[in-house]
């Protein structure tokens, strides 16, 4: 299905189902979100390729975004807007219509695909694995982090299941775009499934480590805090590859 979409890019992506908080400022957003309040509209999200995030007209971005549908506002003084949105349906862009006074877009809705998901060529289907997987992978990172990371995955919703754990991860954004571009939710969960069975081994070796030295502190009598690394072991030096 062909549509017309007003086009924020972001140096960020929105999957569908999550959660995407904006502080509305620029003039042209304001604009664009004072006409999708009015006629009822969500606006495309959609990971910057090159270019600035703020004040470049000349933006380009990355081929395949998604909706996103304005779920409550909060207006603020000088017409500015604090919105929460939650995504909805990808999309892929045809054409850019006009760069003035923000990106209007011709897209594409892309139709998730409606074939079960394929199972894993082990004895297990991939679903559930990369459920446990992933389960595994929020309780360390909570204990890298201190700081508790609610994540209800849905029951029964392959694709629902492979967008948020998407979503969650602590990778590159760069990584998240290759996520959102597959188009076959069994092949996306696949990936995930891969990049997790890579990544768990090197976190549970650090996490063992970490554990050891604050052990050693505490006989010592030494302050137990630390200082954690989990952006280097849980974002951008892991990628899909």
């Amino acid at each position: 299905m062909r549509r017309q979409l007003r086009l924020f890019p972001l140096n960020a992506v929105l999957f569908p189902g999550a959660v995407l908080n904006l502080h509305i400022f620029e003039p042209r957003y304001k604009q664009m979100i004072n006409e999708c309040l009015e006629c009822g509209e969500g606006f495309g999200v959609v990971l910057i390729a090159e270019g600035a995030e703020a004040g470049d007209p000349n933006v380009m971005p990355h081929d395949i975004g998604s909706i996103a549908e304005i779920v409550d506002v909060q207006t603020l003084p000088f017409g500015r807007y604090f919105i929460s949105t939650i995504g909805r349906e990808r999309f892929r862009i045809c054409e850019i219509l006009r760069r003035e006074p923000y990106l209007l877009v011709d897209v594409e809705v892309i139709e998730e695909e409606s074939e079960p998901v394929a199972p894993a060529r082990d004895a297990d289907d991939v679903l559930p694995a990369v459920r446990g997987l992933f389960d595994e992978y929020l309780e360390m990172l909570i204990e890298f982090s201190g700081q508790e990371r609610g994540v209800e995955l849905p029951d029964g919703d392959p694709a629902g299941t492979s967008y948020l754990i998407g979503d969650a991860l602590q990778v590159a954004e760069a990584v998240k775009q290759r996520l959102l571009e597959i188009d076959d939710t069994g092949a996306r969960l696949r990936a995930e499934r891969d990049f997790l069975e890579r990544l768990l081994p090197q976190l549970r070796r650090l996490l063992e480590r970490r554990r050891h030295e604050l052990e050693r502190r505490r006989e010592r009598g030494e302050d137990n805090s630390y200082r954690t690394d989990q952006e280097r072991y849980f974002g951008k030096f892991f990628s899909l590859n």
